[in-house]
């Protein structure tokens, strides 16, 4: 083995030249920051957009880069072996590549290529080719093109919107996919006029497969990934192909793939390791599933007022209108107690149940017909249409209203002095989640971190890091108020509220927030998975058995969380009864403790010191000095 790039920086995705003079490759040294400094709204950080360059290393001394500019001394291109092999009848010669390893790494040049966000470099005898992705979320990927070549031209898109591409192994043709499609284009430098001639037309495509036969395969691939990628190569001690005899048995008795699902976990479960889950795969679905909307709120049958009664209005954050509930349009004016007797026309009473009128409405307008709840009954004066859009997934806006309710219950108890975070999980949509309630609320003298009910992820270091700043000196102008440096690091007392609920990195969250010494976390033992997982080990028809990778573990050699949980400091539980009329005790303890720590120690941002006095006396006149 010959290392051919520094370990100092990232190099990926090496392409052999047909030639056997170059291999190429990409790599991230275009390092300039789109943010400069850390000033600005919420704490702005360096994000390095389009690091990413091609290059090209000469396998033997003396090559002159295809790329570089003609000059004097080069006299045009000379006749190579090649040629001479094909003028002498042997065009089938194979010349061995020779690769001169002394001062390989110093051979490196650079590809006269734009930088960008790059993958999946191939090459041919006349072009490069590479994916690349545009900037932005939600960015599209692109085939891109460029001709080996000193004539100065730019990269060129073949496929707008490939995900990903093959060459061919003679370097001629270029198998790409855009979306569902596939496409078969020339791996030329130049983009197809028509790409729709290009597709590959899969629809008459059929294969016979004997389920049995596929599901037995599927099972035993489960059973091989969770050999080979499971963190303990010992299986926890389990005898794992006893395991696998003990199951393969009864793939002949399952009838759906549901089913089989049901029984990888079971198999799986043998491992008594929590961090895994078993779903997806090639299941059977109907093309009649009908999808039933949500008008945002809490609805209950009012036989006698004649329709159905408003009963709750789910709450979001007022900061968001786009995230309200469909009825909480002000617009609207629609209020608890209000009656909503039609939808597009048809009573509301004469079905079995409202949602049967909202069948496949998601995101339509709808019209219905409300009496205010104030009215006389009768229908006539005190019913009026409102139009309306149904969303899905109901359970995101009560969610929000529990974080809502939540925060404004801070508010109340706290007097304005305690801030509220929840964080719902632990991925890219939950950074946003940061964003949005931890900096309006950074300088308070207290702050409640809600990771009940956290499902997982991986940005724990993220959050923890942004925690443990500490500010260390302070700013003052002549008129604004104090600020301090280590820009928005929290100085007040923190606290964690955890549950049953809090998984997986929600749960490592708590445990780094205890161990580092930020403050004390309050509620119920998590739920105890911390052995870390990917879903890199798909099975053949993109099911999924995913097994536990990365075991976690403290200085002292202790495995952390798994089968246990994390342990509150202060434990308190939230009663059902309770619960259900509106009380959350572990809130309130929370509140509470935060409270007692300011009342001790409030945190308050030092004033400033008296302005130095630089003056000095001037002599009077006639003195000396």
């Amino acid at each position: 083995l010959t290392a051919v790039t520094s370990d100092r920086i990232n190099s990926w995705s090496p392409a052999w030249h047909p030639g056997g003079e170059w291999l190429y490759f990409l790599s991230d040294r275009e390092l300039r920051s789109l943010v400069g400094g850390p000033w600005g709204t919420r704490q702005p950080e360096p994000y390095f957009d389009k690091p990413d360059q091609v290059f090209q290393v000469a396998l033997r001394r003396g090559l002159r880069s295809p790329f570089k500019p003609a000059d004097e001394l080069q006299a045009g291109e000379k006749e190579g072996k090649d040629d001479e092999d094909k003028k002498n009848g042997d065009e089938d010669a194979v010349e061995p590549v020779e690769v001169e390893l002394d001062g390989l790494a110093g051979r490196v040049y650079q590809v006269p290529a734009p930088a960008g966000n790059y993958r999946g470099l191939g090459v041919n005898e006349k072009n490069l080719f590479w994916l690349s992705r545009d900037s932005g979320p939600d960015a599209k990927w692109h085939l891109r093109a460029l001709p080996i070549g000193n004539e100065g031209k730019e990269p060129e898109k073949l496929v707008a919107g490939a995900s990903s591409y093959d060459l061919s192994r003679d370097g001629k043709k270029i198998l790409a996919r855009k979306k569902g499609d596939l496409v078969v284009i020339d791996a030329g430098s130049s983009a197809p006029s028509d790409l729709s001639k290009a597709r590959v037309d899969l629809s008459a495509w059929t294969f016979a497969i004997d389920v049995r036969e596929d599901w037995r395969q599927i099972f035993i691939d489960a059973w091989r990934l969770e050999r080979d990628y499971f963190y303990d190569p010992g299986m926890h001690g389990v005898d794992w192909e006893a395991v696998r005899d003990k199951y393969l048995p009864l793939v002949d008795r399952v009838t759906t793939r549901s089913e089989l699902n049901e029984l990888i976990g079971r198999a799986v479960g043998e491992l008594s390791a929590l961090h895994t889950s078993v779903r997806g795969g090639d299941h059977r679905e109907g093309p009649d599933d009908v999808e039933v909307a949500s008008l945002g709120a809490r609805l209950a049958r009012d036989e006698e007022a004649g329709g159905y009664r408003v009963e709750y209005v789910y709450q979001a954050d007022p900061d968001y209108p786009d995230e309200r509930s469909p009825l909480a349009d002000p617009e609207l004016g629609i209020d608890a107690g209000d009656l909503i007797v039609a939808v597009n026309g048809a009573a509301t009473l004469e079905v079995p149940h409202l949602g049967s009128l909202l069948r496949n409405q998601v995101g339509r307008q709808v019209r219905l017909a409300v009496r205010d709840g104030d009215g006389n009954g009768d229908g006539h004066d005190s019913t009026r249409d409102v139009i309306v859009v149904p969303i899905d997934r109901e359970w995101r806006l009560r969610y929000a209203d529990w974080q809502q309710t939540r925060r404004r219950k801070v508010e109340e108890l706290g007097g304005g002095k305690i801030g509220y975070v929840h964080l719902q999980a632990m991925g890219s949509r939950n950074l946003t989640e940061w964003y949005r309630q931890f900096y309006p609320v950074f300088n308070r003298q207290g702050l409640i971190i809600d990771m009940r009910h956290n499902r997982g992820g991986n940005i724990d270091s993220i959050i923890l890091e942004k925690l443990l700043r500490r500010a260390w000196f302070y700013w003052k102008g002549r008129v604004e108020k104090p600020y301090w440096n280590m820009q928005y690091a929290f100085r007040g007392h923190l606290v964690v509220l955890c549950d049953a609920q809090t998984a997986s990195d929600g749960e490592a969250f708590a445990e780094g927030f205890r161990r580092l010494g930020l403050g004390p976390v309050i509620g119920t033992r998590t739920w105890g998975g911390e052995i870390w997982l990917s879903s890199s080990n798909r099975l053949s028809d993109r099911g999924l058995a995913r097994a536990p990778m990365w075991g976690v573990y403290d200085d002292e050699g202790n495995w952390l969380i798994e089968q246990h949980g994390v342990e509150p400091d202060v434990v308190v539980d939230n009663l059902p009864h309770a619960t259900f009329n509106g009380a959350d005790l572990q809130l309130e303890t929370a509140v509470d403790y935060l409270l007692e720590e300011i009342e001790k120690d409030p945190r308050e941002v030092p004033p400033a010191p008296p302005y130095p006095d630089l003056s000095f006396d001037y002599p009077e006149e006639g003195e000396g000095g």
